[in-house]
């Protein structure tokens, strides 16, 4: 008898107990940690790195998971284990519906996603260049040397005619381009205040914050409904994502309900005109801010047009430009905050999820995350060149999303943003005049409070 023989029977490893998460410090009777998310919400959801990967919060009444890991967003993205739903999609049902692409899971949602997949292909984007390029080149125009830029209303109009012109091939620009601003930061700055702060039917009560939040909400429906009405009555049927829509059949083969159309429509104007808007406010901050990389930027548009305004065809030979962009996103990005909810009891870096948990991460503050960047609140954007972007951690940058909630129109806002900022930087340097004010605006989305800017000519 050898002793290999009489040794026991080996025993498969014991998986580690799951942990509870940590509970983050500093909340109140009722408001829990609700009344940080409202009085400096960045800077709370920043801290929250500090005392773990995953910690509890409480909003209000709820106990809320926040992850703070890059790695754990990226395998919350992509689990099956969580839905698209929680504080944060609860609070913008009025405005984004039940029925769109943005808020809906499973087959519809794949369904949804075939339907608009086609509109923002790789080879598509290239037949909107004109578009862009026309719209770039018309603002650029009609700004006037020495003049006041209101940058909120001005980043709505470009945002929502390109978004409009490519996407809806609709003639519906400036006027509906200045009910949008209007209508969505106060929604989303009441969405946002009624996700940390759920006190339910007291936002039912005829309160002047209240009154306000419900003409913003009906006028914005009625404009979509506008742009759905004006199409059928046109009898037009353009090669674009709004015939799409009316041509599109549900899982039974049947047209898609008036509902769904509606709600779609909402999630493209809200995508092309609230997330970009904000963005190309950031761009302009940037470029007031750092004219080194304005310099830069106009130096390198120069050298690949040899003079001649930038065009569509010139948008990936601008590098530098494209990293400005890039970079102004990791440190302001337009949507800061996002929630899922677990389907069913799971773990998350090993700590235990119970099912029907919500779960909230912020892009902004794994974006500015030191663990991840050196020089983190420094606008850099030579971190992203080929032979440093690999220092990056993965999921730590990721503007978009990953997985199949991924925006599809990624690279369809990369090219226009790379655009405009060229044409802009090649035109003029910015300064900001008095009584502007690039302190963050905090709703469901960031954009700078009032911006307000002088363009200078350059020679």
């Amino acid at each position: 008898m050898t002793v290999e023989s009489v040794r026991p029977e080996a025993q498969p490893p014991v998986a580690p107990e799951l942990r509870e998460p940590p509970l983050a410090g500093g909340g109140v009777p009722l408001l829990g940690h609700g009344w940080k998310m409202v009085r400096d919400p960045l800077a709370f959801m920043a801290t929250l790195r500090e005392h773990g990967d995953v910690v509890r919060i409480k909003l209000g009444p709820k106990t809320v998971y926040a992850v703070t890991a890059p790695d754990l967003t990226g395998a919350l993205a992509l689990s099956t284990d969580f839905e698209i739903a929680g504080p944060l999609w609860e609070s913008l049902e009025g405005l984004l519906g039940k029925e769109g692409v943005a808020t809906a899971n499973g087959p519809r949602h794949r369904r949804q996603r075939r339907t608009i997949q086609p509109a923002f292909r790789l080879d598509a984007i290239p037949g909107y260049g004109p578009i862009m390029e026309e719209e770039a080149h018309a603002l650029t125009e009609r700004w006037k040397p020495g003049e006041t830029i209101d940058c909120t209303s001005e980043s709505f109009r470009i945002a929502v005619r390109i978004a409009a012109r490519c996407l809806l091939r609709g003639a519906y620009m400036d006027v509906r381009a200045e009910r949008l601003c209007a209508a969505l930061d106060t929604l989303f700055r009441g969405m946002y205040r009624r996700m940390v702060i759920p006190l339910g039917p007291l936002y039912n009560l005829p309160l002047p914050a209240n009154r306000t939040f419900n003409r913003a909400l009906a006028d914005f429906h009625l404009l979509v409904d506008e742009i759905v009405a004006e199409r059928r009555a046109s009898g037009q049927k353009p090669d674009d994502l709004l015939t799409a829509l009316l041509d599109a059949k549900d899982e039974n083969g049947d047209p898609i309900g008036e509902q769904e159309i509606h709600d779609q429509v909402v999630a493209i104007l809200t995508a092309g005109a609230e997330t970009v808007a904000s963005t190309i406010m950031w761009l302009l901050h940037v470029l007031s801010e750092h004219p080194e990389h304005a310099d830069k930027v106009c130096a390198e548009v120069e050298s690949v047009t040899g003079g001649r305004p930038v065009a569509f065809e010139d948008v990936r030979r601008l590098g530098h430009t494209g990293n400005v962009v890039v970079e102004a996103m990791r440190l302001r990005p337009a949507i800061w905050i996002l929630t899922r909810r677990a389907v069913a009891d799971t773990s998350l870096g090993g700590y235990r999820i119970p099912a029907g948990a919500d779960i909230v991460y912020s892009p902004y503050a794994i974006q500015r995350d030191p663990k991840s960047y050196a020089h983190h609140l420094e606008f850099d954007p030579d971190r992203w060149l080929p032979e440093r972007v690999k220092d990056v951690p993965k999921y730590a940058m990721s503007p978009f999303g990953v997985g199949n909630r991924k925006c599809p129109s990624d690279h369809f806002s990369m090219a226009m943003l790379t655009l405009l900022t060229a044409a802009l930087s090649t035109a003029y340097r910015f300064e900001q005049v008095s009584g502007s004010s690039d302190a963050t605006r905090v709703g469901i989305t960031l954009h700078p409070h009032e911006l307000l800017l002088r363009p200078v000519p350059r020679d």
